[in-house]
């Protein structure tokens, strides 16, 4: 006789708990209602004085046998999934999402088409001087580079290094892209400095330090120009595409991802190129991908065959530092190509770029 009552319980509980389970996933379409009701009407999703109301009616209600300390743990968990929930269910509405839009996304800057056929940005760590500028953009334009890179405004680890030229840095970037008919990219880490930077540069550059920098993901996202932005040092791909929705979300979805090495353990380059990342962000959004390989490396040797996996897994384009004298620049030398070097690298990459030299046409705007 006690077995058949234990059967029985045993048949009470196991009813119970696909009660349990039914109620539970009941309140979870009822979350996931409830958010879309939120995001359209511009209602934040956590309101932490709803949840403590909730919890204290339930305690209210509570006749034991389970203390109260007990049921507050069990209905927070509930809450916590509730919560994750809500969070996977905006992730999956990601405004940059492939679901979004299946035509990749091509940006026109210049003569350039990012998303189109392979492209080469090129240029040297920092603009170091005018004569400098002058000389590597006559020798990329004649290479067919068409977008020249140089940075103004350096984030460097130490305060005591070159820092960059500022302004007087953006002028001379500016005109070596003009009289060369080339756009120009460049890095801008302040948003007090996107106004001033976006007047001069037809492309402005997040670097990995500031991808986590959201005020300013936020202001260059109400700006008009493309912008680049490069993969944190320790970014996770979620992380990366977050960083990538802030800006969109702000009206610019002419966005670049730059995949540019992560750390890790190893010692034998700069950073760790992410292979993955390249196939895994063109999967997961329409945005056009790059790979920089100067800075994944941080040395010349291998820039080639980084090129080459990195194209073979879908990048649109690479990043590769030059300079005129990489044994004197005034930083990184270590990792730029000087243009002898350079010509090589497109060569064994298979990236050389139909020259842009002699067409007739002005500046870019």
């Amino acid at each position: 006789m006690s077995e058949q009552n234990l059967d029985q319980l045993r048949k009470e509980l196991q009813d119970m708990n696909l009660a349990i389970l039914n109620l539970l996933n009941k309140r979870a379409k009822v979350v996931e209602h409830a958010h879309r009701i939120k995001t359209r009407d511009g209602i934040p999703a956590y309101v932490p004085e709803r949840e403590q109301q909730m919890l204290s009616e339930i305690l209210g209600e509570n006749r034991g046998p389970f203390s109260d300390k007990t049921i507050s743990h069990l209905f927070k968990e509930i809450f916590r999934a509730c919560a994750q929930l809500q969070e996977t269910d905006s992730h999956r509405q990601l405004q940059i999402s492939r679901a979004k839009s299946p035509d990749s996304k091509r940006i026109e800057v210049g003569r350039v088409v990012i998303g189109d056929k392979p492209i080469v940005i090129a240029g040297p760590c920092a603009v170091e001087s005018e004569a400098q500028m002058e000389q590597i953009a006559s020798e990329l334009a004649d290479l067919g580079i068409g977008i020249l890179r140089g940075g103004t405004f350096k984030p460097r680890s130490s305060p005591y290094s070159f820092q960059g030229m500022g302004e007087p840095g953006l002028k001379i970037l500016r005109k070596a892209g003009e009289d060369h008919h080339m756009a120009t990219v460049t890095e801008v880490m302040d948003t007090r400095a996107v106004e001033l930077v976006a007047n001069y540069a037809d492309i402005l550059q997040i670097g990995a330090r500031n991808m986590h920098n959201y005020s300013l993901l936020r202001e260059v996202g109400r700006c008009e120009k493309p912008v680049l932005l490069k993969r944190g040092l320790s970014a996770t791909i979620d992380e990366f595409l977050w960083a990538a929705e802030y800006i969109a979300s702000e009206g610019n979805d002419n966005i670049i991802l730059c995949e540019r090495g992560i750390r890790t353990f190893e010692t034998q380059t700069r950073n760790t190129l992410d292979i993955s990342a390249v196939a895994l962000l063109k999967a997961k959004t329409y945005l056009p991908v790059i790979a920089d390989v100067s800075h994944a490396a941080g040395r010349k040797d291998i820039l080639a065959a980084l090129a080459r996996a990195s194209m073979a897994a879908g990048a649109d384009g690479i990043m590769v530092e030059v300079h005129p004298f990489p044994s004197v620049a005034r930083s990184d030398s270590q990792q730029q190509l000087d243009i002898e070097e350079f010509k090589k690298f497109l060569s064994d990459s298979g990236l050389e770029q139909k020259s842009l030299k002699k067409r007739k046409s002005g500046g870019v705007k």
